[in-house]
């Protein structure tokens, strides 16, 4: 029986348990009978005999399930705006365009007049009747309202809220944007990518048009949304796009004992100042600033990402969107890294990945690179040569996890079967020796991982087509990425991400043995308790 120990001396003197399970897989080689945790950290792993004789009076905890694997991290998240949505309007649920209205009437006739009224999670193609300018126009003249796509790659408003904005025309979207128009010329109220992002996101100093409510309103709503995260095992996240608004909202919620899981966060760029990113993390193994985010093209399963080849894409052309141009994304690339910060750019498509790329390798110091661990968000359509350049770099790729399964048929559809088979392309960067992390992008997709790890092990979308078996994964593979994978994303391969000594004791606790079900039926495993730092946040029997 193989045995690890750590001699380290963080939290040494602390109470010390032994935890046993069925069966317990580590993700570092060895398969242990049991592992010790002193405070929150694993201090050794071995066979049960092995460590009672060490710790005779250690505390021993007899986990309940058919298998334990390290706590499930999503690289690539917005649990943020999940609980945001609960503070604004959450339109998520409405299956009519008089849904949406009432609830967003509801809301106005609480606000002062002026105030914007925020809907948030439209799911626009499962509502009958058209939500548009008109339909919000009914919600209130005197209120500027906007309700945000549930990918957030676009959102669309009132005639109140267009002219605060300024947007008369569709001449008027800013580059990397796009208004859309009825036939007579008049806006409709939809704004995609860069249109709605510049006010939501406006930068240091200036006000978006989305604002967070109450702050205790805020943390009782993320709280109850990291309680539904811990019942499908996540034990950490990467939130995706913060401002100084959520910054603030996750400091609130650890400063009451109320943040839960681990999470890193990733400032949107035009909040980034160079002189102030921190040299230090406060709390850096609850709560820390990992990067920088940018943004460069549209949306996968969407049809709107940047690709070499022309393609029946959803912008009404023959491609996607670029949201930042060449030099832009080149300026804030190189200001990122000379501050020492992590750069991460949402690209999807094979001409944004090949343009990060261009910008990643046109940096001074190309040896710091593989330090920084740059990543690439999403770096959906790949090519053989594409990966060797990201290899080559040393940047991190933070691919859909679940996308196969959810939009596999309207991926190829948009792309071409060739193009669909590397997409989310994570068996041949593993087989290239890239780290690749594990993402959902929630609450766009359900943030399960038990529903991405069927995905990247059968690749079956739900049409039943296997898209690009050789992508296929193994169960321990699919696992890696969804925890020392993502782990790495964030520079925290070293502290979490596999059950073993020296690295923080979380771990979840599955209902069967995943490496032993049939791989179609992954989706019905289903997990009995949720472990950070040797505590227990959630428990089906709780």
């Amino acid at each position: 029986m193989s045995q690890t120990t750590w001699t380290g001396d963080k939290e040494s003197g602390q109470p010390l348990r032994v935890f046993t399970a069925r069966r317990i897989e580590p993700l570092d080689g060895t398969q242990p009978e049991a592992f010790a945790v002193r405070g929150a950290w694993v201090v050794a792993t071995g066979s049960s005999a092995e460590l009672s004789a060490r710790f005779p009076h250690a505390e021993r905890v007899e986990l309940e399930g058919a298998l334990v694997v390290p706590g499930f991290n999503d690289a690539h998240c917005h649990t943020s705006q999940a609980g945001l949505a609960r503070v604004r309007v959450d339109v998520s649920s409405a299956r009519s365009a008089d849904e949406v209205l009432t609830a967003l009437r509801a809301r106005a006739a609480l606000v002062p007049a002026g105030e914007w009224v925020v809907g948030q999670g439209l799911h626009e193609d499962a509502v009958a009747g058209p939500v548009d300018r008109n339909l919000l126009d009914r919600v209130s003249a005197v209120h500027p309202v906007v309700v945000i796509q549930y990918t957030f790659h676009r959102a669309v408003a009132n005639s109140a809220a267009l002219e605060r904005i300024g947007y008369r025309a569709e001449a008027d979207a800013p580059p990397g944007g796009q208004l859309r128009a009825d036939a007579d010329g008049r806006l409709n109220g939809w704004m995609y990518e860069r249109a709605w992002l510049d006010p939501w996101l406006p930068g240091i100093g200036r006000e978006s048009i989305a604002s967070g409510g109450e702050q205790s309103a805020q943390v009782a709503a993320l709280r109850e949304v990291n309680t539904e995260l811990h019942q499908v095992g996540i034990t950490s996240y990467c939130d995706a796009i913060v401002t100084p608004l959520e910054q603030e909202m996750y400091a609130a919620a650890r400063n009451v004992g109320q943040l839960t899981p681990r999470v890193s966060m990733l400032l949107w760029h035009t909040y980034f100042d160079p002189r102030a990113w921190p040299t230090e993390q406060p709390d850096a193994h609850r709560l820390q600033l990992a990067g920088v985010k940018l943004m460069l093209d549209g949306a996968l399963s969407g049809g709107t990402c940047l690709c070499q080849h022309p393609y029946p894409s959803s912008t009404g052309r023959e491609n996607g969107l670029q949201v930042l141009d060449d030099a832009e994304l080149g300026d804030a690339i190189r200001s990122i890294h000379a501050a020492g910060a992590r750069a991460a750019v949402h690209a999807n498509g094979d001409l944004a990945i090949s343009k990060v790329l261009d910008a990643l390798e046109s940096l001074d110091h190309p040896s710091a690179l593989r330090t920084t661990n740059h990543r690439i968000e999403h770096c959906s359509i790949v090519d053989e040569q594409l990966i060797k350049r990201i290899k080559a770099v040393g940047a991190t790729p933070v691919p859909f996890g679940a996308f196969i399964a959810l939009f596999g048929d309207a991926i190829e559809r948009f792309y071409g079967t060739q193009r669909a088979a590397m997409a989310c392309a994570h068996g041949s960067m593993l087989d290239a020796g890239v780290a690749v992390a594990g993402s959902t992008d929630f609450p766009i997709v359900p943030i399960d991982p038990m529903l991405a790890v069927q995905s990247m092990v059968t690749r079956q979308t739900a049409n039943g087509t296997v898209l690009g078996p050789e992508q296929r994964l193994s169960v321990t593979d699919a696992l890696g990425v969804y925890t020392h994978g993502s782990a790495h994303a964030t520079g925290e391969s070293h502290v979490k991400g596999r059950l073993t000594a020296g690295q923080l004791a979380d771990f979840v606790v599955l209902d069967a043995d995943l490496t032993t079900v049939d791989p179609h039926e992954i989706t019905s495993v289903s997990v009995t308790s949720t472990w950070v730092g040797g505590e227990c946040v959630w428990a089906r029997h709780a």
